[in-house]
């Protein structure tokens, strides 16, 4: 058995591609925030090299609208939803998790502890990890920042808390000049770099986390084949989310769960769960498709 498949929240909308989503073991939304947000000013996407860089700006329709709009529609496509959760301090994670603890589909909630691209709470991460804890009983998945000096530190601050598991890693600040105007490139400078240039520092990410806490990881970070997951797998990941090459490889999910269960077979393997931990030479533990 292959491990989970998600997509990376803001990668997909499963509304206008619903067998895509449909495709993967669970869908992860775009973030969603207490009020709405229009977010940040065009250009918001940009290409550099081997990243992408986005400033989207976590636009979305706020917890009263997604509740009554988009809720539905998703709930309708019959996959797994986790759904991401932002905002600006304790109270904004606190309020959306109460409204999202009501809805009996909503299976797993993210944090979004990490946005690049938004002024951050003032909260610490494990502050807003209490509050959304004090707030629903549903499975909680931090998803914190590789721009930080200790992320094991972070990961196990954020356990204490009460998180049930990590995503990681959010997307890291960078910047793409326009060559003949040397200006940024994006309206705002920098903005959240993804893509495979991130996928070392996201290997590096999860196995210092897989090494601090025992509890489910979903690694994501420029993984774009089964090669990329087997490497996640093996540092720590029970489950791995597609991100940036869901725009140029809408069947990702199937082509890459096809590369993995083949890579896993000419290992000699049973599943890919074995593989857990390979790079640390730690026990395996997997997470179903449904948690």
């Amino acid at each position: 058995m292959s491990v989970p498949i998600l997509n990376a929240s803001g990668c997909l909308d499963a509304l206008t591609a619903p067998e895509v989503a449909r495709s993967l073991d669970a869908f992860v939304t775009k973030t969603v925030t207490p009020l709405p947000r229009e977010g940040n000013p065009p250009p918001r996407i940009a290409e550099a090299d081997h990243w992408m860089l986005n400033s989207i700006g976590l636009q979305n329709p706020g917890i009263d609208d997604w509740c009554t709009g988009s809720f539905p529609r998703l709930r309708a496509l019959g996959v797994p939803l986790w759904v991401s959760v932002g905002g600006f301090s304790a109270s904004d994670y606190r309020l959306v998790c109460e409204r999202l603890n009501e809805l009996e589909e909503v299976e797993v909630v993210e944090l979004n502890l990490s946005c690049p691209n938004v002024d951050e709470a003032p909260e610490t991460a494990a502050e807003l990890v209490a509050a959304a804890r004090a707030a629903t009983a549903k499975p909680l998945y931090a998803k914190l920042s590789p721009a930080t000096s200790d992320i094991a530190e972070s990961a196990r601050a954020v356990v204490d808390a009460g998180a049930d598991g990590l995503s990681l890693v959010n997307t890291i600040r960078g910047l793409a000049l326009d060559p003949e105007t040397l200006r940024p490139r994006l309206a705002l400078g920098p903005g959240g770099a993804s893509g495979p240039a991130l996928r070392p520092i996201a290997l590096a990410c999860i196995h210092a986390c897989a090494n601090a806490v025992d509890l489910p990881i979903v690694g994501m970070g420029g993984i774009a084949s089964g090669a990329d997951a087997i490497d996640a797998i093996a540092v720590g990941a029970s489950a791995i989310a597609l991100g940036t090459i869901l725009f140029s490889d809408p069947a990702a999910p199937a082509r890459v769960r096809a590369e993995l269960d083949a890579e896993v077979a000419s290992r000699g393997y049973g599943s890919a769960a074995e593989i857990r931990g390979a790079a640390r030479g730690s026990p395996s533990t997997a997470i179903s498709s449904s948690n």
